[in-house]
């Protein structure tokens, strides 16, 4: 166990912690950027438990308790523990394989950003040509002198195993869950992932199987949702005030009102520069699918107008439970599913 002792941040009382807890292609990379780019006070982590998730072969059960004890750490900015799981291993808390390094704007400004003394492309640099392998004790000195720490991650599943942080009086740890339409999830992945290449075949040629990956992943998804949020919503003691569930599909909707519930949500200031953020990237399209940039509303039901009537039934028998508990509507026809003047998302509200 990694101790619970809060790294020294001085003597600020004001300093928020907050996990973006989700799933694969859920949007959860443009919801993490609402908080990447508040400004010099926000600290924000993209998928550090990528690395703990390639290099651990263990049962479900140990491999989140891994997890939670790694963020544990990180909340403190103790950027140690990611030498035990980075690979190739740090030199002298220096790497080059940080995943996705450039998804964080803290991690490519100074004074963690320091020049490279030679010009070979690393996969996970920043984008500016300046900043040279990350020093993880800078990335932690920097992490200590920012108020706020912002974490997402689409690997932790099990919502009970974080009462341990949220207890901590000192992490003062808030819990966003984000949530979307389970067939959007697997329409998304047919597009990004190799894995469900078989279903594009099976959409016209037969039947997914029951022991196929892809479909293994999505009922596992949505189990671990709607035990998630039904816990969540029942606001035991130990997690009053400290979880929030939000729908992709109400953020695509009304992005700056949405954003602005969060902030709320995590006690942290909404700023003009998070909104000119959000003006600047839901009013245009981009073709790449790991782009963080929407057009919002008409992102949200982008998948309907290709995605397999067959496939919909497969998702919809798998994961009706947690689709009625969040107000996904079942479809019953091909002409529904395709029709975009018809919502597929009920009015809701999840307090």
């Amino acid at each position: 166990m990694i101790s619970s002792q809060p790294a020294n941040r001085g003597n600020n009382s004001s300093y928020k912690n907050v996990l973006i807890m989700t799933s694969t292609r859920t949007g959860s990379s443009f919801v993490g950027n609402i908080f990447n780019h508040h400004g010099q006070t926000m600290f924000y982590l993209f998928e550090p438990l990528w690395h703990v998730s390639k290099s651990r072969k263990a049962n479900r059960t140990l491999l989140e308790e891994l997890y939670r004890n790694v963020l544990w750490a990180l909340f403190r900015c103790d950027f140690s523990v990611l030498e035990l799981f980075i690979d190739p291993p740090p030199k002298k808390h220096v790497t080059s394989s940080l995943y996705h390094r450039d998804s964080s704007r803290a991690l490519c400004e100074t004074p963690v950003c320091t020049r490279t003394l030679n010009k070979i492309f690393k996969k996970y640099h920043c984008n500016s040509p300046h900043c040279g392998p990350l020093n993880l004790t800078l990335a932690s000195e920097s992490c200590l002198s920012r108020k706020h720490h912002v974490i997402k991650t689409v690997r932790l599943q099990q919502l009970d195993l974080l009462q341990p942080l949220i207890e901590d009086p000192d992490l003062k740890l808030k819990i966003i869950q984000l949530v979307r339409d389970p067939r959007a999830i697997v329409a998304s992945r047919m597009v990004a992932f190799s894995t469900y290449n078989k279903w594009k075949y099976w959409a016209q040629h037969g039947k997914v199987p029951e022991d196929d990956e892809g479909m293994k992943g999505i009922r596992e998804y949505c189990s671990h949702l709607q035990f998630n949020a039904k816990l969540g919503l029942s606001r035991p003691t130990w997690l009053k005030s400290h979880y929030m569930l939000v729908r992709y599909e109400d953020i695509t909707q009304q992005p700056l009102k949405k954003a602005e519930e969060m902030y709320n949500f995590t006690g942290i200031a909404f700023n003009s520069q998070v909104r000119e953020w959000i003006l600047n990237n839901t009013q245009k399209s981009d073709n790449n699918i790991y782009s963080s940039q929407r057009n919002s509303s008409e992102q949200a039901d982008k998948w309907r107008k290709k995605f397999p009537f067959k496939l919909a039934q497969v998702v919809q028998q798998v994961c009706e439970p947690a689709m009625k508990l969040f107000g996904y509507k079942l479809v019953s026809n091909e002409e529904t599913l395709a029709n975009l003047s018809i919502s597929l998302t009920e009015e809701k509200m999840f307090k």
